[in-house]
């Protein structure tokens, strides 16, 4: 039979969007172009757009939808609903021409011939011709059938497919990005099904999709079909791989987070219904869908996708990704690839800045989930509690309202485009929300569990995204302020101007901004945010006799082999996900610093912390590493830095000693970090000390014999200096960074770190927070300063204006 509405997936590719819509020329490409470097997709044939028009005029629709079309009030919900829902009713009551309906059956029996199965099970998906372009995605806007079988059910399942072209949400969407309903036709996939119901499935990204960060996959998956996490209905697991490590051969997964799975997509053993939800058992919800080697294939034929397809565009061209594992074959399969719309397309040299004003503890946080963007959105909240509610019926909801619901599905968007911020009770950073949030610029909270419970419509509220990886929706109209700033105004300079940082879900995000690495990498927030346990408490919680303990640790490690792993998994992933960020700059972790009353506050806690006077200059730094009450402590931190370097291979990786009160202090902390895999010098790992104690400054030519360098703790070496409690409220007003004696002390420590030969920076809050003190050091010789990521443009065109004076004024010398 010669095929006038139907072709062979293998036989299209993306020149042939007209022929066969995006979807479906995205995956002939991957079969035809990416076969051989061993990426699976399923085989199939796509109904043609000829196809679609033939049905549409042989049943002589073409002219009705138009009409129905041009009658649209699009600010109007029920104008949009009301001629939506006529166009469906027409397409699904419409025949199918015979020979288009023919032809259709004839590639349905060479399917079936080629599987060797009279009853293949087959995914009956819409591909639409203004969709899966570089610069609209038109995501999740058609319909999608799986389990569909016979000849009946694939008919009905491809009609169900045009008259998907006719969505509300479809419509509403072509609209407002300029796609007219009469220039846009849809074809169909007809594909094998991937066995993904016995098996696992997801989304990938090949970029971070919040911060824009180029060198990461981003994965998603759960067990059974992938519809539910699409929807957002379900909270995923989530990996991080780093695509520059992955490259050079290293396990290069920075962070696993375990979902909480609550239900899954299974076919269904019902008569007439293909599938249905059923709840995830507890021995799945507490595993990862995913183990180590299927991440980082995935990862390799993601990233693979994203190369090929960036040379076929001839610009970087990042891709989302479905992914699918066949639970009978075991097999990994790509289902559907499409460009990244979002963050690929922004201006790489502006950095969108918000901040909230007043301090957070003086703030009401309502609400805490998953934020999408890192933007700030205000407004009255309407609640939908019913997770039924038919968006047709919402009338309510006004331009500028915040939306809080269960989930959003496509349906919503008409609202959601109107909405200032978006929150909802389920969903992760890949679901239909979240992308669509992005997609529009609205900054969104999913995955909060019980917003519809806490919230009430009518209230005023702040929705911040600007804070990390978890939103906040704040009580009231907060305060905050935006800022557009220009990477491209900041010029290099001769002295390093290095980023401090605390919080890995931020690390992305900073990578953005020009820096010359890390220069204080802080452990405590890792322990406080990933750990979230007492090291020896969690190594010895069952000999304790504390029940409750145990169960809270128990819980938290749930998905890791045992307690030691957990530590050291999580604790690593923390620190490789600043150390990737900034990758091949030098980032330099300080090892773990808490005082004995912080070390208290973490779980478990109590049962190993004295209760001293003055923790500020008590047990503290280096002296708990090679303590017997620590030492197993320190083992495990060592284990997971080393991992970081060795394992996930980021090298640039330094370490810093704090708060090292003497030499023999420092020789016994270097020569366990060397027992405990942290050997200085090894593949070039770099060993810093704290400047933050006299005796440093004092003794610093000895110092230098064990280290490669120092940096300047400022706050701590101004309170000893001093002589004060930082801490204490009684005598504040004689803490001072520019206090002569301070100034001193670090210009004795840069004059003898030069004579040594070894670098001195600073690391300290004074050069964030005083320009003057900023030009002070530059003066002064020093080699990098490491300030606030908030103070880094500010500090960076200071430097930049002292080292030019510098120039002229020794130019004018040696004139």
């Amino acid at each position: 039979m010669k095929r006038l509405y139907t072709i062979d997936l293998k036989k299209v590719g993306l020149g042939d969007v007209e022929l066969v819509g995006g979807k479906n020329a995205s995956l002939g490409e991957m079969l035809s172009g990416l076969s051989d470097s061993g990426i699976k997709v399923p085989e199939g044939y796509a109904v043609t757009v000829a196809g679609y028009w033939n049905f549409i005029y042989n049943s002589g629709l073409k002219e009705k939808i138009e009409g129905c079309l041009l009658s649209i009030d699009y600010d109007n919900l029920a104008s949009l609903e009301q001629n939506g829902a006529k166009i469906r009713k027409m397409i699904l009551g419409a025949e199918f021409p015979m020979d288009l309906k023919m032809e259709i059956l004839a590639g349905l029996k060479e399917l079936q011939l080629r599987y060797l199965d009279d009853n293949t099970d087959l995914a009956v998906r819409s591909s639409a011709t203004a969709e899966d372009l570089p610069n609209a995605s038109f995501a999740g806007q058609q319909e999608t059938f799986l389990n569909v079988r016979g000849e009946k059910e694939l008919l009905e399942s491809i009609k169900k497919c045009f008259a998907s072209l006719y969505t509300n949400r479809a419509i509403s969407y072509r609209f407002s990005n300029g796609f007219h309903g009469k220039d846009v036709a849809l074809s169909v996939t007809v594909q094998k099904m991937v066995r993904s119901d016995v098996g696992v499935s997801g989304v990938a990204f090949s970029m971070d999709t919040e911060s824009g960060y180029k060198d990461a996959v981003i994965i998603n998956g759960t067990f059974g079909l992938g519809e539910l996490l699409v929807q957002g209905a379900i909270s995923p697991d989530e990996f991080i791989v780093h695509k520059g490590k992955l490259k050079e051969g290293f396990n290069s997964i920075l962070e696993k987070k375990l979902g909480t799975k609550e239900r899954m997509l299974m076919y269904s053993q019902k008569e007439g219904i293909a599938v249905e939800e059923l709840i995830t058992p507890s021995v799945m919800k507490e595993n990862f869908c995913l183990n180590e080697s299927q991440i980082i294939q995935l990862a390799q034929w993601v990233t693979k996708i994203e190369e090929y397809y960036s040379e076929k565009y001839g610009k970087w061209c990042p891709v989302d990704v479905e992914w699918a594992i066949d639970g009978n074959s075991k097999e990994l399969f790509i289902v559907q690839a499409r460009p990244e719309t979002v963050r690929s397309q922004e201006n790489p040299t502006e950095f969108k800045k918000f901040t909230i004003l007043p301090e957070k503890e003086e703030l009401n946080s309502l609400v805490q989930g998953i934020a999408v963007g890192d933007a700030i959105g205000q407004g009255k909240m309407k609640v939908y509690k019913d997770v039924h509610v038919k968006v047709s019926s919402v009338r309510d909801f006004k331009e500028g309202d915040v939306l809080v619901t269960d989930m959003t599905d496509p349906d919503w968007e008409p609202i959601m485009k109107k909405a200032s911020a978006i929150i909802t009770n389920k969903g992760g950073r890949t679901c239909h929300a979240a992308i669509v949030a992005r997609e529009l610029g609205v900054p969104a909270i999913v995955g909060t569990g019980n917003a519809t419970e806490l919230l009430s419509s009518g209230d005023e509220v702040t929705v911040s995204c600007c804070e990390g990886a978890e939103g906040n929706v704040y009580k009231g109209l907060v305060d905050y302020k935006e800022e557009v700033l220009d990477l491209a105004s900041l010029s290099e300079t001769e002295t390093k101007v290095m980023l401090n940082v605390a919080s890995p879900d931020l690390a992305f995000k900073y990578a953005n901004i020009p820096n010359n690495g890390v220069g204080l990498a802080r452990q405590e927030f890792i322990f406080n945010n990933y750990v979230k346990v007492h090291p020896l408490a969690l190594m010895n919680h069952r000999s304790i006799g504390d029940s409750q303990l145990s169960r809270e640790i128990e819980s938290l490690i749930i998905g890791y082999e045992d307690e030691r792993e957990y530590f050291i998994q999580k604790l690593s992933q923390g620190i490789s996900k600043i150390a990737a960020s900034f990758s091949p700059n030098n980032v330099i972790l300080r090892l773990s610093d808490f005082k004995s009353n912080e070390y208290a506050n973490l779980l478990g806690g109590k049962y190993y912390e004295p209760n001293e006077e003055n923790p500020m200059i008590g047990w503290r730094g280096a002296s708990r590493y090679y303590s017997e009450g620590f030492i197993d402590a320190f083992q495990l931190e060592c284990q997971a830095i080393a991992r970081v370097r060795d394992v996930l291979g980021f090298e640039n990786l330094s370490v810093m000693i704090p708060f090292c009160r003497t030499i023999e202090e420092c020789e016994k902390v270097i020569s366990i970090m060397s027992d405990f895999g942290l050997k200085r010098g090894d593949r070039g790992l770099k060993v810093y000390l704290m400047a933050e104690v006299p005796s440093n400054v004092i003794l610093a030519e000895d110092f230098a014999k064990y280290v490669d360098g120092f940096s300047i703790g400022s706050n701590d070496l101004t309170q000893l200096t001093l002589g004060l409690d930082r801490d204490s409220g009684l005598i504040s007003h004689l803490f001072d960074e520019n206090n002569p004696a301070v100034k001193e002390m670090i210009r004795m420590l840069i004059k003898k770190a030069k004579k040594a030969g070894v670098t001195v920076g600073i690391c300290g809050q004074a050069p964030s927070d005083h320009p003057h003190f900023a030009e002070f050091l530059v003066r002064e010789g020093i080699n990098s300063m490491s300030v606030t990521p908030d103070s880094l443009f500010r500090t960076k065109k200071s430097v930049a204006k002292i080292e030019e004076e510098l120039r002229n004024v020794r130019m004018k010398k040696a004139a």
